[in-house]
């Protein structure tokens, strides 16, 4: 077998001899040795980081520079040094390994069952409360190689989308069906609140006190301003049934799909509507936000949603998450 000699410390490599047994094609092993043997800057303490004999190490790396047709060490008395091309070989190496190293910690994590993406799906008002934003900005610190991926829409939608298993988990208000095999958590429950336009005369009542609040009778013959699907529960199909048992009827204007287009209408001055007090920051100037009386009980539930038979990898990760964050909130006691 032909040698390898390597230059002296400080002189120019001359061309490689050929060596047997050369390797066809570079593997990662090649990589370990190569970079072990960099970092250490000795082939003895190399090989004994390996747990190998120093001969087959010595061996690997010059295969690896005669597969390579380029001198990567050279020699000096107390070990070995990198060349100008052993340096530019060891960012290449390093680069690889590092990618391999995530490449199988991610892996890892698909093999225990968490998946790379998690489809995540919330309404308008509840993207509004804080504790939403938060557990995304956790959960994305917290598991990084797990893609987000995030839409808007109404709460029969979500719900809809999470039973056929489009999506993993959604946030909402009022749940408007319960199908089987779903799970709907309460995370919180926080006031509601009478929005009005700026010149209604409910907008004329105090902010706080006992002639702040606004009464059932309040809405009786006033334009209201809904965001449900007809014939389904929700905040404003429970908020018409309590009107309704008193025999006070509001006059329906609009039903809209978001409730951010709720209050724009209201900002227009197009009627009044009820939101969850988390959203008494939107259109703060144009719309006045008044609390409703204590003996209306009606209030704006914040839920997660997910299906019983997906709680195991990232949905499980996510909902474990979001069920400890809500608990060490403030969000835990209703506040908006």
């Amino acid at each position: 077998m032909a040698q390898l000699t390597y230059p002296a410390y400080g002189a120019e490599p001359a061309a490689l001899p050929e060596v047997a047994g050369a390797p066809q094609a570079i593997e990662l092993r090649h990589l370990r040795y190569f970079v072990a043997v960099a970092e250490a800057g000795h082939l003895t303490r190399a090989a004994a980081r390996l747990n190998i004999q120093q001969p087959p190490l010595s061996q690997q790396i010059k295969a690896l520079e005669n597969h390579l047709d380029m001198v990567l060490f050279r020699r000096h008395p107390k070990g070995m040094a990198l060349t100008e091309s052993g340096e530019l070989f060891l960012e290449e190496a390093r680069r690889i390994l590092d990618g391999v190293a995530v490449m199988e910690q991610r892996m890892g994590r698909v093999a225990k069952g968490v998946r790379s993406r998690l489809a995540i799906a919330f309404t308008t008002s509840a993207a509004t409360h804080l504790l939403t934003p938060r557990v995304l900005r956790l959960f994305r610190s917290r598991y990084p190689e797990i893609e987000l991926s995030l839409s808007e829409n109404n709460a029969a939608e979500i719900t809809e989308r999470i039973g056929s298993g489009i999506l993993h988990c959604g946030f909402l208000r009022v749940p408007v069906s319960r199908p089987p095999g779903l799970v709907f958590r309460t995370l919180l429950r926080e006031p509601v609140l009478v929005a009005a336009p700026l010149d209604h005369r409910l907008a004329q009542k105090p902010r706080a006190g006992k002639n702040a609040a606004v009464a059932l009778k309040d809405f009786q013959g006033e334009n209201l301003i809904l965001v449900r699907r007809s014939g389904a529960p929700g905040l404003y199909a429970n908020l018409l049934a309590l009107c309704a048992e008193r025999g006070i009827y509001p006059n329906v204007v609009a039903e809209v799909e978001r409730m951010m287009t709720n209050l724009n209408l209201v900002a227009a001055g197009a009627g009044i509507s009820v939101v969850p007090a988390s959203m008494q920051h939107v259109h703060a100037k144009t719309v006045a936000y008044r609390p409703l009386a204590k003996s209306i009980h009606l209030n704006a539930p914040l839920t997660l949603v997910y299906r019983a038979a997906d709680y195991t990898g990232a949905t499980a990760l996510f909902v474990d998450l979001v069920t400890t964050t809500t608990t060490d909130s403030d969000g835990a006691r209703g506040a908006p």
